[in-house]
Formats: C-alpha cells, structure tokens, sequence
C-alpha cells in the first residue's frame, strides 16, 4: 500500500476531517485512552491547534487508486530548551491505525517530524509513551529515543500531570 505523507494544513477541510478522525481513533485505542473523544471535540481540533499557534500536525493517507484513508498522525508542540537556548518540539499525539502497523509508516512519520523540526531549528524531539507500550518503545528506541535523564545519579525524569480544568 502507498502512504502520503504530508505536513497538515489547518484550514484545508479535508485536513480538519482527517485530523479529527484520527484524533477520535487514537482516544479510543487502548494506549489512547480507550475511549473516543466526544466527535464535537475531534471537529474543533484542527482549529483549535491553528489557533495555538505552535502546533503541526503530520498526516499520513493510505493511497489506493482515488482513494485516500487517513491512517496516522503526529501533533507535535513547539516548546523551548532552556539548556540549548533553542525550540524543541514534544510529539503529543502519535498514532498509527492498527491495519497499518508494522509496515515502516511509523518509522517514515517519525522522520517527517524529525525533518520538520530541523528545519524550524529544534535541538530535539521528545515524547511520551506509556510503560505498557512495548511496541512504541521499540520504535522509539530505534529511531534514537531514550528515556530523559539529566545525570545517571538522579535517574529517569517522569511525566507528571495536575488538571487545571
């Protein structure tokens, strides 16, 4: 199967659609969530990411003839590195339909994002996985991820939350 990978455009309303349909995917897959987002929510989605500002979107369309499926995504942040004094960007959001998995489309969406943030002077790339997400972590590992440690004395860091609202 062909794939088209292409950085998403906001506005495109083939682009919003797609993004809330894999939004909606993605939070209902186990390591989502594993429970669909609210449609209404998916739909807002590509607006509300425009309207933030430092945000892109990697999608990914499986191609058979006239046929285009969305079948992954990347929403990635920008944030700031205080230590590189350079933007980093955080994959927020990373998911590939299971039918597609294992065929190197993760892979290739992952270097769609790495290109992008090259080419906005990133200084890295990171993410989160959850700890059950064996396969995640492989891919990860593979493409030169590693769990964040500062220094070998202090350990691991870990992700932490508190809602606000």
């Amino acid at each position: 199967m062909a794939y088209e990978i292409l950085l998403a455009d906001y506005h495109n309303p083939a682009h919003a659609e797609a993004l809330a349909t894999l939004l909606a995917a993605y939070s209902a897959d186990p390591m989502g969530g594993g429970e669909a987002l609210p449609e209404a929510h998916c739909l807002r989605a590509a607006q509300a990411l425009a309207d933030f500002g430092n945000a892109f979107t990697v999608l990914a369309f499986a191609a058979e003839g006239e046929n285009r499926e969305p079948v992954a995504l990347a929403n990635c942040l920008v944030s700031f590195s205080t230590f590189s004094l350079k933007p980093l960007i955080n994959i927020h959001d990373f998911f590939v339909a299971s039918h597609c998995r294992g065929t190197g489309l993760a892979s290739r969406l992952l270097d769609e994002v790495a290109r992008e943030a090259g080419a906005r002077g990133c200084t890295k790339l990171t993410l989160e996985v959850l700890n059950n997400n064996v396969p995640a972590k492989k891919l990860y590992s593979r493409f030169g991820f590693a769990p964040y440690e500062l220094s070998p004395g202090a350990g691991a860091a870990e992700f932490w939350q508190m809602y606000l609202t």
